[in-house]
């Protein structure tokens, strides 16, 4: 079961739609800058997305980082302040 909140459930239900991961990690990293710049007082503004797609192949690293900023478009907007991205696909994935 997900300990994610409602931004970071959205997260993982519009990445799993959009690219079919293998593996998907959805981190929310916000407790770790509370009080900073762009940190949303409700929590859930920094996130750490680690996801394994077969979509990425033949993608160079800022195309697959546009592919995923381009799913979460709207919560990029709106709500999340900061995403860090690793994108790979399975057979970039260590054993």
């Amino acid at each position: 079961m997900s300990d994610l909140g409602p931004v970071g459930q959205k997260i993982q239900e519009l990445l799993q739609a959009a690219f079919q991961p293998r593996h998907l990690e959805v981190i929310d990293e916000s407790p770790r800058h509370a009080g900073h710049a762009g940190a949303h007082p409700d929590g859930e503004s920094h996130f750490r997305v680690i996801i394994v797609s077969e979509a990425f192949a033949g993608q160079p690293l800022v195309q697959r980082h546009r592919m995923v900023n381009e799913a979460l478009a709207e919560l990029l907007r709106e709500r999340v302040h900061a995403l860090a991205i690793t994108a790979r696909t399975p057979e970039e994935t260590p054993a």
